[in-house]
């Protein structure tokens, strides 16, 4: 057992999504959203190297050493595997391990309108599933891809940094790569994707014109590209797909994303106010004719138009949804203002305390709550370094 692994199985233990590491803080874990330390004690410089160095092997800790930045998986048991990045820091080291489930849940156990299984059946196209950091992206893109291998039998190549859900093939024959372990980028995966007889790739991020540029190309060739952006709704998206273009190649870009994307499902975790826990909230946007013509136009501000009126093809509007979630009293007033596009729509509904907190806070993070108790000793406290409580 790795020294590390005693925080890791408190995250396990208590619901939690993440644990964070710095050299000169107190381990903390991320639960429902807020981030809250484990234990009072710092993380040392000791501490930090053997917690770090122990579960990556020599190797990565060279590279890390050397780049000042590392993402790889580390899977604790059968049962518990975590997404990794290691980071320096001002303070000295610092880590991030996010739990990943080794079950897929379902589309329909996540939450997911049932339209998005349509995107499953198509032939070709873009689909670009997007959100901010730690919003579900993944979760619901290993969903699709679980549905698809149950249901099709497709060549799916998924390209990631690093392997975070791992698919057995069932239908479908799915190949998973990571970078940099398994191919050099992005963009050296993506071009070598057209020579391995793909059907389906999914590209774990699309952060560079390279990238950006040959999923267009792969899409419109006839793939059937899945990509991930960090963009909260699907205006944002079509104008950062074209803005990572020079200007002058912006208009040929506009032309190509209006052929070959076939729609955006964009995701939010909202904290719920009924239960403990977080709920997903989807913007779906459905290409058709309108919606490539305002692409190719530029005028992205349409789109929300489209999207209200397209009801009836199960395309739904991310201030719609989170509407919903409030008159059933699923989320507070405060979470649906903080996580709105309108901030005016639902700011009758917040009490004059929380409007002047928004105000001032504008959509900054919740406050770091403390967890009573100590969980994991420190390196060198008498009681047994192992012991969870």
């Amino acid at each position: 057992m790795a020294y590390l692994d005693q925080f890791l199985s408190v995250i396990v233990k208590h619901g939690g999504s993440d644990l964070h590491i710095g050299e000169g803080e107190p381990p903390k874990m991320r639960m429902h959203g807020d981030i809250m330390p484990i234990r009072a004690e710092q993380v040392t410089r000791e501490e930090a190297i053997q917690m770090m160095s122990e579960i990556c092997g020599p190797h990565n800790w060279e590279i890390f050493e050397g780049r000042g930045d590392l993402d790889f998986a580390y899977e604790m048991d059968g049962a518990s595997r975590f997404r990794s990045n290691y980071f320096k820091q001002s303070n000295g080291y610092g880590a991030v391990f996010r739990l990943i489930p080794t079950k897929i849940a379902t589309l329909e156990e996540l939450g997911i309108p049932v339209v998005v299984k349509q995107f499953a059946h198509l032939r070709g196209g873009l689909v670009l599933v997007t959100g901010p950091t730690g919003s579900g992206k993944t979760t619901t893109q290993a969903a699709l891809v679980d549905y698809i291998n149950q249901n099709f039998s497709k060549h799916v190549v998924t390209i990631e940094e690093p392997i975070e859900f791992v698919h057995d093939n069932k239908q479908s024959t799915i190949t998973q790569r990571e970078v940099p372990g398994d191919s050099s980028s992005f963009p050296a995966a993506l071009k070598a994707a057209l020579r391995e007889d793909t059907d389906i790739v999914l590209v774990g991020e699309m952060r560079d014109l390279e990238t950006v540029s040959l999923a267009l190309t792969a899409a419109e060739t006839g793939l059937l590209v899945f990509g991930t952006l960090h963009t909260n709704n699907a205006r944002k998206t079509v104008d950062r797909m074209v803005d990572v273009f020079p200007a002058e190649r912006q208009p040929q870009a506009r032309a190509m994303l209006a052929n070959s994307l076939r729609g955006v499902v964009a995701q939010l975790l909202l904290k719920r106010a009924d239960r403990p826990g977080r709920i997903a909230v989807n913007e779906i946007l459905i290409a058709n004719a309108a919606v490539a013509a305002i692409i190719r136009e530029g005028a992205t501000q349409k789109l929300q138009d489209v999207i209200v009126s397209g009801k009836a093809q199960g395309m739904q509007f991310m201030d719609d949804t989170i509407w919903a979630l409030l008159e059933k009293g699923i989320v507070s007033a405060h979470e649906a203002f903080m996580k709105a596009i309108d901030k005016n729509r639902f700011k009758p509904f917040l009490s004059a305390e929380e409007e002047a907190l928004a105000n001032a806070a504008g959509a900054a993070p919740d406050d770091e709550k403390r967890l009573a108790g100590n969980f994991v000793k420190p390196i060198g406290a008498p009681a047994a370094k192992r012991a969870v409580g």
